[in-house]
């Protein structure tokens, strides 16, 4: 069942509840009414009948013929009087005598001054009459033929009423439906055109602040990353297969004229050893790319544990200087820093080594003394990585771009390298929570800065 008829339906529903639950009370109110009216009808004419048959002394045989005359078209009230001793003094029809009153029924009247009941469809009351020093009993009883009549014309009236508002009901919970659902199926028809050929196409937005609005202004969001995504995409796919195809080809070539004619072992040696040198660049290249996607991964799919950063800093150190002896590196610890929690962070160890060995890798490069300060600072909220070099420094063309994947700038003649590693750090900082920024001017040299919050003071969120 569709949405638009469910809500038509269960609109209908809860309309119709409340028109009963009103209905009903009308009705029973109305039934409630006619009743107390009635009992007060046969009250006044009890007091009637026993003024005229007591104080204007009206003749018992004129009284009777004024009933069965109105009787015959009214649905006249029968009254009956009595004294305390429960003998009969007069009666409008004793031939008929519908209610047939017993003793202990009077005896009741006398003691409660008043008392109503049913009999059959017929109402009775008996009330007690002063008069003269002496108390009188009387009943009075009749039938509410017009007030029966307006009850049964109101309850047909309801019924009418109620099954024509149920289908009223229904057909405007049918067209308001269509009304507020029409935005979603514009919205939907939109959807349906667009695909990863056209992700520029947008939903269309009222401007209000309303859910409709809210909905399309988050589905337009979705398709700014999803095309961001598809670009990022397009263009990492373009750069890989540039990185890959230039050592490849080289190798290639390399291969290909050694084997069209015999060479001196000096040459096939140059051979091999240029051969090697592209065939390192490639693996570099690769565990790049790996390590890219590792630190591209959703962060709930990544082990972490508590760790100390200064340790995770050394063994990146040792890494670097085992594939680069002639570097040199120089740790400095604030000696500020007296508990260790300082420096505990909840961290994923082999990605942020591959962070810190890009950072060190890349100041050392660019460095013409090979050299790469390391300061690490703390306080109670965050920790403080700064690592300085003394190199070429960054064109401030540049900086904007130095964390984008595969860019590399006008330094690039310097030194070799596939553009990978700065992106890569970047995504690891972020998927750490933490932050990373950079200082550099022309000769002078570049400091990268990364803050992340330790373990003691950081709430990790998952998404």
């Amino acid at each position: 069942m569709r949405i638009r008829t469910r809500i038509s339906i269960l609109f209908t529903l809860i309309t119709a509840t409340i028109l009963l639950v009103f209905a009903c009370t009308v009705y029973f109110s109305a039934v409630e009414n006619r009743e107390r009216e009635f009992y007060a009808l046969l009250k006044k004419e009890a007091y009637t009948k026993a003024n005229l048959f007591l104080n204007a002394k009206v003749d018992k045989k004129t009284l009777e013929d004024i009933y069965h005359n109105n009787r015959k078209i009214l649905n006249e009230v029968e009254v009956a009087i009595y004294d305390t001793g429960f003998d009969l003094l007069y009666h409008d029809a004793v031939d008929i005598d519908f209610v047939k009153e017993t003793a202990a029924m009077l005896q009741d009247i006398l003691k409660n001054k008043e008392i109503r009941f049913y009999q059959e469809k017929w109402q009775v009351i008996g009330i007690t009459f002063p008069y003269k020093d002496k108390t009188y009993i009387i009943t009075a009883a009749a039938y509410d033929q017009y007030g029966y009549n307006k009850l049964n014309s109101l309850l047909s009236t309801i019924l009418l009423v109620f099954i024509l508002s149920i289908f009223l009901i229904y057909a405007a919970g049918i067209f308001f439906s269509k009304k507020v659902f029409q935005p979603i199926l514009e919205m939907t028809q939109r959807v349906k055109t667009i695909s990863a050929t056209s992700l520029d196409a947008r939903l269309t937005s009222s401007g209000n602040k309303d859910e409709l609005s809210e909905l399309a202004s988050t589905f337009n969001a979705m398709l700014d990353r999803l095309e961001n995504s598809f670009d990022a995409q397009k263009h990492f796919v373009s750069n890989i297969s540039h990185e890959l195809r230039t050592p490849l080809a080289a190798m290639i070539a390399e291969l290909e004229i050694s084997a069209n004619k015999d060479r001196s072992i000096v040459e096939y040696k140059t051979v091999i050893d240029n051969t090697l040198n592209d065939a390192q660049k490639l693996k570099k290249l690769f565990n790049s790319l790996l390590d890219f996607a590792k630190a591209s991964y959703d962060s709930s799919e990544i082990a972490f544990k508590t760790l100390r950063i200064d340790e995770i800093l050394i063994d990146a150190c040792q890494q670097v200087l085992q594939s680069s002896p002639n570097y040199k590196l120089d740790i400095f610890v604030d000696p500020a820093i007296e508990d260790e929690k300082l420096l505990s962070i909840n961290a994923n160890e082999y990605l942020l080594q591959v962070a810190f060995v890009n950072l060190i890798e890349n100041a050392c490069k660019f460095s013409p003394n090979q050299k790469c300060l390391i300061a690490i600072k703390a306080d109670e909220n965050r920790i403080q990585l700064e690592f300085k070099d003394d190199g070429i420094g960054i064109d401030p063309v540049d900086l904007p771009n130095i964390f984008t994947p595969f860019y590399r700038g006008s330094n690039k003649d310097y030194s070799e390298g596939n553009g990978i590693g700065l992106s890569l750090t970047r995504k690891i900082v972020l998927l750490h929570q933490g932050e990373i920024s950079v200082r550099s001017a022309k000769g002078v040299g570049s400091v990268f800065s990364i803050d992340i919050v330790h373990y003691s003071n950081k709430i990790l969120i998952f998404f």
